[in-house]
């Protein structure tokens, strides 16, 4: 059968070279369309020099004349560099490290304008950084982050511009001063943290003491209400009680008005007025002696004292003297 074959073959040798040749023709020309995915670009040469950037989609490199000089990624990218040595305004060497987030604007510029560009970047960043913390003392470099990575940002970022990247933003990562100074700074902050604890406590305190003073005012002012409308209530039942005891005497003088004028008007009516005066007399006579007195002088008018109240006795009974 082997035999058979190349027999067969030998026979169809131009065939076989025409089968062969198109499948390799298949084969480059497959192996040579290329498709750029998102976020991507293609720098491409032809014979050794830039032709252009391929963006998203298909395209086709024509063999051994084109080539693919530079997959380049246009997404932002995100370098953690290592800490670099710097030396503050009043000489203490601190150790920074730095994030720097950047972009790929132009894919051209990326690929022919610096050998390296991670490596530019971080040296970059590193004399940038150097010569802002040269300009600020310690304490400054602590507490002023955002002034330093605005001023890195924007030098990165010019800097960069012509290497077709663009610095989006530089962040300090960790500030580690020598080790004695961090003892010193764990001790400031140690003492700082007692400190607001002990203004918090008397502040506590304080508003403790406010407040059971305050209860203390309360009380007192309630009780001084208490005792207050206690006294009130104590004067106005006594005023209650002295207005009924001076009703009840104006209600048993009017009763008493009232029957002696009832007394008289029974007089008027059965006996001339100078009974009346008699009567009259007799009372008085009577208060006047009262017990008290060891002499009395009986009056010419009152003599007949006796008639007079046998008279009344009778008028009371209703009988008629002069019948």
């Amino acid at each position: 059968m082997f035999a058979s074959m190349m027999a067969f073959a030998f026979s169809n040798a131009p065939l076989v070279v025409a089968l062969v040749l198109i499948v390799i023709f298949l084969i480059i020309l497959i192996s040579n369309i290329k498709i750029v995915p998102q976020a991507n670009v293609y720098v491409v040469e032809r014979l050794g020099t830039f032709f252009k950037e391929w963006h998203t989609g298909p395209h086709f490199l024509v063999p051994f004349i084109d080539r693919v000089a530079k997959v380049v990624t246009v997404k932002e990218q995100v370098v953690d560099f290592k800490p670099q040595p710097v030396i503050t305004k009043d000489n203490v060497t601190m150790q920074i490290d730095t994030v720097v987030f950047f972009q790929v604007t132009d894919a051209k510029q990326y690929t022919y304008g610096v050998e390296r560009p991670m490596a530019a970047i971080e040296n970059l960043s590193a004399t940038t950084l150097r010569n802002i913390i040269g300009e600020m003392e310690l304490d400054a470099t602590l507490t002023s982050r955002d002034v330093i990575n605005s001023k890195i940002t924007a030098i990165l970022d010019q800097a960069t511009d012509r290497w077709g990247i663009k610095v989006n933003r530089v962040e300090l990562k960790n500030i580690l001063p020598p080790r004695e100074i961090q003892d010193a700074m764990e001790k400031q902050m140690k003492a700082e943290r007692e400190r607001r604890e002990k203004i918090l406590q008397a502040e506590g305190e304080k508003k403790s003491a406010i407040l059971v003073a305050e209860g203390e005012k309360e009380s007192k002012i309630l009780r001084a209400q208490a005792d207050k409308e206690s006294q009130i209530l104590a004067a106005q039942a006594q005023q209650q009680a002295m207005l009924l005891r001076a009703e009840a005497i104006r209600q048993q003088k009017m009763l008493e008005a009232q029957g002696e004028a009832e007394a008289l008007q029974m007089l008027n009516a059965n006996s001339p007025n100078e009974r009346i005066i008699q009567l009259k007399s007799l009372e008085a006579f009577a208060k006047a002696a009262d017990g008290k007195a060891t002499k009395i002088i009986i009056p010419s008018e009152i003599q007949g004292l006796a008639s007079l109240t046998a008279a009344l006795k009778g008028i009371a009974s209703g009988d008629n003297p002069q019948a």
